[in-house]
């Protein structure tokens, strides 16, 4: 017999929603867990391999302020799935935030971002991007109350910042460390 949740009580229903389960183990042990719900998500670091830059984004996170860290932080392009296809919402966050209009996408992996509390699972990307691809002015949506910076920066530094701890956000990390195992070429010495 595999674990099964007899039952959930939703708790708060918001832009996440919170549910406590009731949770029954194979030897009969039961017990509650907590879950945060809000579905899938996309994160895409793109790229300009001619230039060798990327291109991140910071916004104020209420979480990480909260847990003593700062207000904000350097991160990938990322955001909820609204649509069917995790490339349309990698595309539509990439446009949305950055102004970027991304055509080829690399897929990293499917992966679920905090096992332990959530359902979500973030779909990863890279995707390379050149001058032409600015078609919008980016910074998020205000509705959302987004007030997003873009920062375009060299990928010899961004390697820095991974190896030094200065970028702090897994789902970058991640991103980074692909982008360096696939196209080592790009953080090499001119």
């Amino acid at each position: 017999m595999a674990p099964i949740i007899g039952g959930t009580r939703l708790i708060h229903d918001g832009w996440a929603r919170f549910l406590v389960a009731e949770v029954t183990m194979p030897n009969g042990t039961r017990f509650k867990r907590e879950i945060e719900d809000h579905g899938r998500a996309v994160a895409v670091l793109p790229y300009d391999p001619v230039r060798r830059v990327a291109l991140l984004v910071s916004q104020f996170r209420a979480p990480v302020l909260f847990a003593e860290g700062p207000p904000e932080l350097m991160e990938a392009v990322a955001g909820i799935l609204d649509e069917n296809e995790p490339e349309e919402g990698a595309r539509r966050e990439a446009y949305e935030e950055t102004g970027l209009r991304l055509a080829a996408l690399e897929p990293v992996a499917s992966a679920w971002s905090m096992p332990g509390i959530s359902t979500e699972r973030m779909d990863l990307f890279l995707a390379p991007y050149g001058d032409g691809d600015r078609a919008g002015p980016g910074g998020g949506l205000a509705e959302e109350n987004e007030a997003i910076t873009t920062h375009e920066l060299p990928l010899d530094a961004l390697a820095r910042m991974s190896e030094d701890g200065t970028l702090a956000d897994l789902k970058t990390l991640v991103l980074v460390y692909a982008l360096r195992l696939r196209r080592p070429d790009l953080f090499a010495s001119r």
